[in-house]
Parts: structure tokens; C-alpha cells; sequence
């Protein structure tokens, strides 16, 4: 029997005056891959952050027990660290947990990276390789739950599908639920248990990927004919 990790009641968000989500209201169970799809604008951040308990809010935000979230917000990319002097190491110690030398390559073998990155500036990495450092930042705290805004940011169509085969690999073997931000439809279908579409018209859908991915649903979401494949 599933059971519900998060059960969310006529959420509302008003923000400078400007009511961002409206009388939103879905479930998630444990273990499953929830992706929030819709266009800039819409409230996909901001729910993340909503549901964080960073920003207030009206209705009901009910989880079924005390839980360790991990998040990686929008925007964090090798880009904004270029000028950096900071090794893959000094990044990873700089976190409040104190860590072993013997721990960090734990978590960088666990996202693919060998302990040869471990002296390399981060502001040479590849995207790729940025990314999936990021990921092992989250999991350093053993969470429960990853909130991932928009993972792949800056990476390619193959590189972001390794990403996503990666987040699934990590969800097999540890049980995380996983909340997802993308514009990434190409390849969300694959790795979702469910999907919830956002609109800055307040137009909302929710359900399974094979319900909710449809020419016809993604037009109404985005306001455009979308293309995608279904990923095998």
C-alpha cells in the first residue's frame, strides 16, 4: 500500500501583492518522482520553496513525519564559480558537516566522479561534471527528499539524460522521493511517478506522466504547440 509522504490542501501564495499559486492542492507517496512543469513565470520556485517552509503561505502543507530535505536551488552553475579558486575538495569542506577525505570520495563515486577531481578547480569543470558534484553536495546529509530546481541547466540533451538516469540510479538504491523542476520535457516522461503542470493562468494539471503528457495538455500549459519524445 502507497503511503502519502505530502499532502498539500488549497495552497495559496500571494507574493508583493501578486497571488503566484492558487488554491493548488495534490498529494505525493513516499518513494515516487514528482516533476513541476510550466512555464517561467508560473510558481515552480516558488513552491519549492513554499513547500521548504520558506515562504508564507495559506492552506495546508502536511507531511506525514519529520523529514531531512536536501535541495539544490535554480541557477548554481560553473559559470558563477570560473573566477573561484576553490578545488572539488576545498567546495566539499566547506560544508557545515565535517567530512573525511575517505567520505567525500564516498558521494563523488556515488554520482560517477572519481577522486581524481577532488584537486581540480571547480570553475573548470565541465557542466556535466559541476552537476553532478552539486548532487553529492545535497546527499552529503543522507536526505530522505531532493528538491532539484532545474538540475541540467546549461547541459545538453545527452548530458541531461545522464543526469536524470543518475537520479534515478540514486532513488533505486536509497529510497528518496524526488521533487523536480524542469523545462525538460523531452525526457521527464522516463523518470517520473507523477507530474504537476503550472500556469501563470492558473491552469493546473496533475497525474501520471501518461495522463498528463499529451500534445493537447502541454499546448494549454505552455501556449504553444510542444514537441517531445518519450523517452525509452
Amino acid at each position: 500500500m502507497d503511503k502519502i509522504l505530502l499532502e498539500v490542501k488549497n495552497l495559496t501564495v500571494v507574493l508583493d501583492g501578486e497571488k503566484i499559486i492558487n488554491n493548488l492542492s495534490f498529494s505525493i507517496n513516499q518513494g515516487e518522482t514528482l516533476t513541476i512543469l510550466g512555464p517561467n513565470g508560473a510558481g515552480k520556485s516558488v513552491l519549492l520553496r513554499t513547500l521548504l517552509g520558506l515562504i508564507p503561505y495559506q492552506g495546508k502543507i502536511n507531511w506525514n513525519k519529520k523529514i531531512k530535505i536536501g535541495y539544490l536551488p535554480q541557477g548554481l552553475t560553473q559559470l558563477s564559480t570560473k573566477n573561484q579558486p576553490l578545488t572539488v575538495e576545498d567546495f566539499f569542506n566547506l560544508n557545515i558537516t565535517t567530512l573525511s577525505k575517505k567520505e567525500i570520495i564516498h558521494f563523488l563515486k556515488l554520482v560517477g566522479l572519481s577522486e581524481e577531481i577532488l584537486v581540480k578547480l571547480i570553475g573548470n569543470l565541465s557542466s556535466g561534471q559541476f552537476q553532478r558534484m552539486l548532487i553529492a553536495w545535497v546527499l552529503i546529509g543522507k536526505p530522505e527528499i531532493i528538491f532539484l530546481d532545474e538540475p541540467t541547466t546549461g547541459i545538453d540533451l545527452g548530458g541531461g539524460e545522464t543526469i536524470y538516469s543518475l537520479l534515478q540510479k540514486i532513488k533505486n538504491e536509497r529510497g528518496l522521493t524526488i521533487f523536480l523542476v524542469t523545462h525538460d520535457l523531452n525526457i521527464v516522461y522516463g523518470f517520473s511517478d507523477k507530474v504537476l503542470c503550472l500556469t501563470r493562468r492558473g491552469h493546473r494539471c496533475f497525474g501520471s506522466p501518461k495522463m498528463v503528457l499529451t500534445p493537447q495538455s502541454m499546448s494549454e500549459v505552455f501556449g504553444m504547440n510542444v514537441k517531445f519524445y518519450k523517452h525509452q
